[in-house]
């Protein structure tokens, strides 16, 4: 039998290419998102025969997170690997002009509903037989290298990093490990502005190169591909032209 993925985020852009990489690879799939219609349409998306259960799940309220991981479990046993992938972004508005309630909503998706993932994760790891599983959390390169306009995004994923090295230090006695990509300009939802043109550091308007997101899905799939005594623990996957290294 295949190894059990929990994929957040999964009704489409990164989270679908990573289910679709998994898929090639005979993973067991659970795919959680807010919409069930975009998990059904990753699922028809799934190499040929693949095993997916679509859950309905915000990942802002325990409750539901629990009820992810309980119907994983139910149907399939276990869980071997969360990707830990929801999140949203901002208005890209100057600092002093960001809403209260955008600021809540991007820290409670991007990072409360990481850990709520995360924690249910672990303590699913951590009690099944055999013992352990991997944890991928989707970071960012906006973590150390942030644009513009992004105090929200940039604060949850730099914050993201924290989580990954505590729960890296906390899941050793129980064969948990855990990693996180750092991804730039990969060409989803969230990366379509980059075609229009998007704020650099100097002021400027700038079109930026993007990354077939198919990438993505092979990059996480190569990650899980090692053995739990073997983890990388961090990896940036980026547009090999994007303005990021250097001055830009």
């Amino acid at each position: 039998m295949g190894k059990v993925a929990v994929i957040t985020g999964a009704g489409s852009g990164i989270g679908r290419s990573v289910a679709i990489a998994l898929s090639q690879r005979g993973y067991r799939l659970v795919l959680a998102g807010r919409r069930i219609e975009a998990l059904k349409e990753t699922e028809t998306l799934l190499h040929g025969g693949a095993e997916a259960l679509c859950v309905a799940t915000d990942v802002t309220d325990s409750a539901s997170v629990n009820a992810l991981f309980g119907a994983a479990t139910a149907r399939f046993g276990r869980v071997d690997l969360l990707f830990n992938n929801a999140g949203v972004n901002a208005p890209d508005v100057p600092l002093d002009q960001l809403a209260d309630e955008d600021w809540r909503r991007v820290i409670d998706t991007n990072l409360t509903g990481a850990f709520l993932c995360l924690r249910s994760a672990f303590a699913t790891m951590k009690a099944q037989v055999p013992q352990g599983g991997r944890i991928i959390n989707n970071g960012s390169i906006s973590a150390t290298s942030p644009r513009p306009n992004s105090i929200a995004y940039t604060a949850s994923k730099h914050a993201i990093t924290g989580m990954t090295k505590s729960t890296s230090l906390d899941g050793r006695p129980f064969d948990i490990a855990c990693c996180q990509i750092d991804i730039g300009n990969a060409a989803s939802a969230m990366g379509s502005r980059m075609a229009k043109g998007v704020p650099q550091a100097n002021g400027t308007l700038a079109v930026e190169p993007v990354m077939d997101v198919a990438h993505v899905g092979e990059t996480v799939a190569y990650m899980d591909s090692l053995p739990l005594d073997a983890n990388v623990q961090f990896i940036t996957l980026m547009a090999t032209k994007m303005p990021f290294v250097g001055r830009g």
